[in-house]
């Protein structure tokens, strides 16, 4: 009775789906010593619906064509996701799967386009590390160690397939004895879900330093068509293609063995290192913009705009992350009330008056915000109890005249101010005395306000227009002293010129920078001489790029 049930599984999968059988079941192939191959066979209908989920426009379950859009969004579904997690369970309990005899499935969890679930158990303790190779001059093999111990028990996600090729899949076996031993799969991986580049154009900069480690994940590539988060290694290479609902993802937030990222407007996702997702968050009536960070409590503070009112991106809320309660925490019109009615505008139902786009935690209930729009930088205090200004980073000429003058550092050295500023970031530094820190940001070095329209920007001497010939945007990094309430800039270069969006990212002695509207993200030495550049095709700006190690989630040095 076994052989006709699974025959008929698969005749309904491949009946609904309209797909080749072997989108069904992943066939693998053992090294050429075994010279066999096996199939994995998914014999239920669940996990038609993860084959279904993996794939757009593809007909469902129960027979209706959907567009990528709606396949995406039922991914992000907790119900369907614990689904498939009881179906792999099942297929797990079905079989033995040795090292020789893994259970590979591809993308069940649909959330990423280039990766393959893998679980097996090993007769001793290993730890286990991966080699993807493809044949083709121009890709480089991808290697990583996964995130194991000497465990008998193997359950990993392995990403970086490449797609439209035979993806060769080497797994090295490191046991507790001291051998060690390498099986290799081979898995024919389909199309992308987009029309992203697999490989980026790539141009050498006169160092000869190294790239940091990790993935260049694209936060933000927006277009018109659907959303994604993109993982490109140091050569350019696609490793991950993770689709999201809408909007963009802002930065990757790690804790408790999750990883949590936007996925749209105005939810938040959890998810575990094998992609399943395991919960999402509803923000309710506000919608989420720019930036997220945790608190020590382990807590969410989210820059956001509350959806009832006639103001946008001037809200900070929390987000309990085991509970899923949102709530207000500040509203940036209560601490700046009277110049917020400077620049009210009654016919404008969506005044952008502040439009914070970064927020940075000091500890002690104490964040620092960045706002494009008055080109200053805040912190705040007590957040969670009565909070207020503690002081602020900008131009005096912008402030002259207001009842925030006072609250302004000084510059313990002559520079101008950062204008437009994106990705602030906080330092700690043991080396610094009590009271001092560092914060670096991409400074967009672009002068303009929408709702201030009298402040003459040009007394800077700063660029003013979108395309302004032979411009700069910069790298800035200020030491400030809280004890003598100063910000001295201490370290800043020229990076290619956009005027919005745009971040910086200090990593491994090394500066990661994108120019989100050139299109371009760079990575820099400490003497800030580029090692290497890459460009990407969009149609509106590269919003953030960031780069993650993914070490303890996915992999371990």
């Amino acid at each position: 009775m076994v052989l006709p049930l699974f025959l008929k599984s698969v005749h309904s999968c491949f009946r609904k789906t309209s797909q080749s059988i072997d989108t069904i079941a992943v066939v693998i192939k053992m090294n050429k010593k075994k010279r066999s191959a096996m199939i994995l066979t998914i014999v239920t209908v669940s996990l038609c619906l993860v084959t279904w989920l993996s794939k757009p426009n593809t007909t469902n379950t129960i027979g209706s064509i959907v567009s990528g859009k709606t396949a995406v969004k039922e991914i992000y579904n907790v119900e369907k996701q614990n689904t498939i997690r009881k179906t792999l369970d099942e297929q797990i309990a079905q079989g033995s799967h040795s090292e020789n005899n893994a259970l590979m499935v591809y993308n069940p969890f649909g959330t990423n386009t280039l990766s393959m679930y893998t679980y097996f158990t090993t007769a001793q303790g290993a730890k286990i590390s991966y080699t993807i190779h493809v044949e083709d001059d121009k890709i480089a093999d991808f290697t990583r160690t996964l995130n194991s111990d000497y465990t008998r028990t193997h359950e990993y996600q392995l990403i970086g397939l490449i797609p439209d090729h035979e993806n060769t899949i080497t797994l090295h076996m490191e046991y507790e004895d001291g051998t060690n031993k390498d099986v290799t799969y081979t898995y024919t991986c389909g199309s992308l879900r987009g029309n992203e580049s697999i490989q980026l154009e790539a141009k050498e900069g006169s160092s000869r330093e190294e790239l940091s480690d990790g993935l260049y994940v694209i936060l933000g590539n927006d277009s018109d068509e659907d959303d994604f988060m993109y993982y490109y290694d140091n050569n350019g290479i696609l490793r991950g293609e993770v689709p999201i609902e809408g909007y963009r993802s802002h930065r990757l937030l790690f804790a408790n063995e999750r990883m949590y990222y936007s996925i749209s407007t105005n939810k938040m996702a959890e998810m575990d290192a094998l992609g399943q997702i395991t919960n999402v968050f509803d923000l309710g009536n506000y919608d989420l913009h720019h930036d997220y960070v945790f608190d020590d409590n382990g807590d969410m503070l989210i820059l956001a705009t509350d959806t009832t009112k006639d103001t946008v991106e001037d809200m900070i809320i929390r987000l309990d992350v085991s509970s899923g309660a949102v709530s207000q925490v500040v509203d940036m019109g209560d601490l700046f009330p009277t110049y917020k009615a400077s620049v009210y505008d009654k016919d404008n139902d969506e005044l952008d008056w502040t439009h914070l786009n970064t927020i940075q935690w000091m500890g002690d209930n104490e964040i620092l915000v960045s706002s494009r729009e008055t080109s200053t930088i805040v912190k705040i205090t007590d957040i969670y109890g009565t909070p207020e200004i503690a002081y602020m980073m900008g131009e005096k000429t912008y402030w002259e005249d207001s009842d925030y003058a006072d609250l302004l550092l000084d510059k313990a050295n002559s520079f101008t101010s950062q204008t437009g500023q994106h990705s602030i970031t906080y330092v700690e530094d043991d080396s610094l005395a009590d009271g001092q820190y560092y914060l670096y940001m991409f400074n967009n070095n672009f002068g303009y306000s929408s709702t201030n329209t009298a402040y003459d920007w040009s007394q800077l001497n700063i660029p003013t227009e979108v395309k302004a010939e032979d411009a700069v945007s910069k790298y800035y990094k200020y030491l400030v002293d809280e004890s003598k309430g100063t910000y001295e800039l201490v370290d800043t270069f020229d990076v290619p010129y956009s005027p919005y969006v745009s971040s910086v990212q200090n990593i491994g002695g090394n500066t990661i920078v994108d120019s989100g509207m050139a299109f371009n993200f760079q990575e820099y030495d400490s003497d800030h001489t580029l090692i290497r550049s890459f460009t990407m095709e969009g149609e509106k700006y590269i919003y953030r790029v960031y780069k993650y190690t993914f070490d303890g989630f996915y992999f371990n040095q």
